[in-house]
């Protein structure tokens, strides 16, 4: 069977181990992309997009992490707002993911990659309402 694969954090306490599992990065990575001003969404399977509409926050959506011997990497897949510079939110997204899984796991992160799947225009409705303002 496949063993469960989890990242050894224990810097040589004699108080026990301290393991965390690769969906806990996935989740803290998650909430930190979304937190950023200019993500619309992130990306997800069709399960998860189920899952969601039932009522289910999937924090982890949209991220893979991968562990590997160069260290650990992270995938992030978003959909951005219209308008807004991709390169500068791409940048916050690396920086705030990295900066969050540094305060609460102290792991340093080998490479954030940002994979931008689509942007979100503006709705039917806004436009609508826009137009009549003016």
């Amino acid at each position: 069977m496949n063993e469960k694969q989890l990242l050894n954090v224990t810097d040589g306490s004699t108080l026990g181990n301290i393991e965390i599992a690769p969906e806990v990065i996935e989740v803290i990575a998650g909430i930190a992309v979304s937190e950023v001003a200019g993500v619309a969404s992130m990306r997800g399977n069709f399960a998860s997009g189920v899952a969601e509409r039932l009522g289910k926050k999937d924090h982890g959506k949209g991220v893979k992490v991968e562990l590997t011997e160069d260290g650990i990497l992270i995938d992030a897949y978003v959909v951005m707002d219209y308008g807004i510079s991709i390169p500068d939110t791409a940048q916050k997204i690396q920086d705030n993911t990295r900066q969050a899984l540094k305060n609460m796991t102290a792991l340093e992160i080998n490479e954030i990659n940002v994979h931008v799947v689509g942007v979100k225009m503006e709705s039917k409705e806004e436009e609508i309402e826009t137009q009549d303002y003016q």
